[in-house]
């Protein structure tokens, strides 16, 4: 039964994709655009001098650039010539380094917050002042800080990833069943060994659960952190295409960063089944 749902899943999702893509190359008319008038590169990009035809160039010709960027992604010629692989490399290495100090600091600390009262009370109005705020704000103060703009930018990538950690591991923490607490008390378990053998198996899905939201948002944020401080990463490719207005290589750009964040809510969400367990 399962496997007819994913079969007509799939092939309802395929023909969703043709007809987009049919309906988007049938949408860009050939030829020049505006006749034999030549215009200048930003009215060419944003299909000016035009009254039927369109600058996004067709699903074809991002095809055939994803083919020919893809057959050799990691090269590296110089500052501005780097292949996607490459590009989307930094960004991938920044956001795990960030999201790892993250991981490192929130998964500790909402243990404590889940399991006191007094510090859950305590921290909370720190928390819902701090949480609201743009990563991106903090951009600006973390130049100044840390002079370094990749390691600012990996700042940002933490900012944003604490909160969602540490929010869903306190709460995860603090929603063990009281039931599983009272064994722990009666077998005398330590509260280190009940913090590891009870709670966290318990917690497990919860915290999980914070940690793919902030792989999540950890990706968003590089993106647009890079097209910020420049000079490496996926964020700065995208920028740098458009400055030379290449659609095709900025479209081509948008759907890797999609794959990318595809492939890691992926992980994030195989780990989570995998700690998940029936009452």
């Amino acid at each position: 039964m399962l496997a007819n749902v994913n079969v007509r899943a799939a092939i309802v999702s395929i023909a969703i994709l043709a007809v987009l893509l049919i309906a988007w190359e049938a949408s860009v008319p050939g030829g020049a655009i505006g006749g034999d008038e030549e215009l200048s590169e930003y009215e060419m990009l944003t299909g000016g001098g035009s009254t039927s035809g369109s600058s996004i160039p067709a699903p074809s010709a991002v095809i055939s650039h994803a083919i020919t960027e893809l057959s050799d992604p990691f090269y590296d010629r110089g500052t501005n010539d780097k292949g996607i692989g490459t590009q989307l490399l930094y960004s991938v290495g920044r956001v795990l380094t960030g999201y790892g100090f993250a991981v490192l600091l929130a998964v500790p600390l909402g243990f404590v917050i889940g399991m006191s009262p007094v510090m859950q009370k305590a921290l909370n109005p720190y928390i819902q002042v701090l949480r609201p705020i743009s990563p991106l704000a903090w951009m600006p103060l973390a130049l100044f800080i840390i002079q370094d703009s990749i390691k600012s930018a990996i700042f940002v990538i933490f900012i944003c990833s604490i909160w969602p950690i540490l929010v869903n591991t306190a709460f995860g923490v603090a929603s063990v069943k009281k039931d599983l607490l009272n064994v722990a008390k009666t077998l005398e378990l330590s509260p280190l060994k009940t913090a590891i053998t009870v709670i966290l198996p318990a917690a497990a899905p919860t915290i999980l659960t914070g940690m793919r939201i902030a792989v999540g948002i950890s990706w968003l944020v590089i993106v647009a952190a890079e097209m910020l401080v420049g000079g490496t990463g996926i964020g700065y490719y995208v920028w740098n295409e458009w400055n030379n207005l290449d659609l095709t290589s900025v479209i081509f750009s948008i759907l890797m960063i999609g794959v990318v964040g595809m492939i890691l809510d992926t992980l994030l969400a195989s780990a989570t089944r995998m700690v998940q367990y029936a009452d």
